[in-house]
């Protein structure tokens, strides 16, 4: 079989895929038209989000056996599209899923004891111990939207505290001795500190709204290590002007590129500025998954899957 491999990753797959007997190619530079017009003679394609995999490329891609994507969602393939087309859609959740939950807790703590603001004040000379005051962790009810591997992951790094972990998903029986699956009214009746990890689909588009927020009854702290375009900025905004919101840890952003890599090629929406001159507010480039270790176990991951699949 042969496989083109469309973004550079871990030296591991090459050389354990060259072991398995696959041939392979590596493309790192052509554009997704000239990928298309070779791409029928490949039966596997490895990527992470180079470009979108839209029906198109994949009516050109004749013998294609599996799409391999290195990282946890499937958003920028034509999922529904490839099935019917007997190709096998391999991704890696498992590979990264430490990584984020060590960063959505890195962010929460650090919103909670003001950790990026009190850095910036010192290295300028200001010695402001009263207003950097922070808050703990412990006696707190904290919940995690999408408890799959990422969630969980979380969830087992809140171990150490002493919180009460309440899960939401649209699938049942998901909560197991690290957190409690509870009613979306129980989860907004209840919850100080929101962390989401669910993956895009057009279920979680948009999904936290204004109308979303106002359904919390208490103040929260909101961490968002999943997609960007799950979240109305703008209405994030508003949340964390009024109060509806304490602070908020952000990996990723509505204004987001779909190849992750980018952010903006024009000026910055209005609502972005403000999360930038925002001292309740952290931002990160999408890198929550983006760890020295994730990046071999999300090889590690896509090579064993293939080998179990197609050897």
């Amino acid at each position: 079989m042969k496989i083109l491999h469309l973004d550079t990753n871990h030296e591991l797959m090459l050389n354990q895929l060259n072991d398995l007997g696959f041939t392979n190619h590596e493309d790192y530079a052509s554009s997704k038209e000239a990928v298309e017009v070779k791409i029928s003679d490949y039966d596997g394609i490895i990527l992470r989000s180079r470009f979108t995999i839209d029906k198109q490329f994949l009516d050109a891609a004749t013998n294609l056996k599996f799409i391999g994507r290195v990282g946890a969602g499937l958003e920028n393939i034509d999922c529904d599209y490839a099935e019917q087309k007997g190709i096998t859609l391999i991704a890696a959740p498992e590979g990264n899923r430490n990584a984020v939950g060590e960063h959505a807790l890195g962010m929460l703590l650090s919103l909670f004891n003001k950790l990026n603001k009190a850095d910036r004040e010192v290295r300028h000379g200001q010695w402001l111990r009263e207003a950097n005051r922070g808050i703990e962790l412990d006696g707190r009810t904290v919940g995690i939207i999408g408890y799959g591997n990422m969630g969980k992951s979380f969830a087992k790094k809140l171990r150490g505290f002493d919180v009460e972990v309440l899960c939401y998903d649209i699938k049942d029986g998901v909560g197991d001795a690290n957190a409690k699956q509870v009613s979306l009214e129980e989860f907004q009746e209840k919850v100080e500190v929101v962390s989401l990890h669910t993956p895009q689909t057009p279920l979680t588009l948009r999904m936290i709204n204004s109308d979303f927020i106002n359904g919390f009854k208490k103040p929260f702290w909101f961490i968002n290590t999943a997609r960007g375009k799950s979240v109305v900025t703008q209405d994030l905004v508003d949340a964390l002007k009024s109060g509806k919101i304490l602070g908020a840890g952000l990996d990723v952003l509505e204004y987001e590129k779909a190849s992750f890599e980018t952010l903006f090629s024009s000026e910055l929406p209005e609502a972005f500025q403000y999360l930038i001159d925002s001292e309740n507010v952290l931002l990160t480039p999408h890198v929550a998954g983006w760890t020295i270790e994730s990046k071999e176990r999300l090889a590690q991951t896509i090579v064993d899957k293939i080998k179990a699949k197609f050897c």
